[in-house]
């Protein structure tokens, strides 16, 4: 049976009594993927939400003529797949695992019979989606007020976090697709931080070198 203690840290379930945690425990598991593993494609009928446990899994766009744009990094901690639990819908993404991970995996069914029999609990729905909405006016405000460099300068440092070194959990496709651009542009907006003395490269391993200027950049 899935660990109580993780259900409990996730903002959703937070209200939930312990009799509930508990059979909520009892229906959901865990699931091991590799780096590529689709989880669910876009236009899949749902009956489940997840919960990164470990690693990282986008939810990527595809346009008709098969470019990717990475809308969504879902990491430790973060629940994903849960709109058409409310809205009846198909997926409006894929889900794929840009490396190893594991994902929680909790059934549609036992959710609504929760939310039917105590509504309150619907609050903690209204703050996450307030959260979604939220972070997509940030997004939004990027595509505006960030040309390519600037938003490739955010990307890295959202994927460095506190650390200076880091080694890039994704393919250059793949940053591409979470800049929002070619990757020609952001390659070239990288190779200017490595020109300015921002960062050095070595492949896939990063090193900040001055912070103050990409965090500057990013804005």
């Amino acid at each position: 049976m899935v660990s109580t203690e993780l259900l409990r840290e996730i903002v959703l379930f937070s209200g939930f009594d312990d009799a509930t945690i508990d059979s909520l425990a009892e229906t959901a598991e865990v699931r091991v993927l590799k780096r590529g593993d689709v989880l669910f494609a876009e236009n899949d009928a749902p009956a489940d939400l997840f919960v990164t446990v470990s690693g990282r899994i986008a939810m990527v766009n595809r346009s008709i003529d098969g470019r990717e744009s990475v809308v969504a990094l879902m990491e430790e901690g973060d629940l994903f797949g849960e709109m058409p639990l409310f809205d009846g819908h198909n997926r409006s993404t894929d889900g794929r695992a840009l490396e190893a991970s594991e994902v929680l995996v909790i059934p549609y069914e036992p959710l609504r019979g929760i939310y039917s029999n105590d509504p309150a609990q619907l609050w903690r729905v209204v703050e996450l989606l307030a959260s979604r909405l939220r972070t997509m006016d940030g997004v939004l405000a990027d595509s505006v007020f960030l040309d390519v460099t600037g938003r490739t300068a955010k990307r890295l440092l959202e994927i460095a976090g506190d650390s200076d070194d880091f080694s890039l959990p994704v393919t250059q496709e793949e940053l591409a697709g979470m800049v929002g651009a070619s990757r020609e542009r952001v390659n070239k907006a990288i190779a200017s931080f490595v020109r300015l003395g921002w960062i050095d490269q070595r492949e896939r391993r990063y090193h900040i070198l001055n912070r103050d200027q990409l965090e500057l950049r990013a804005r």
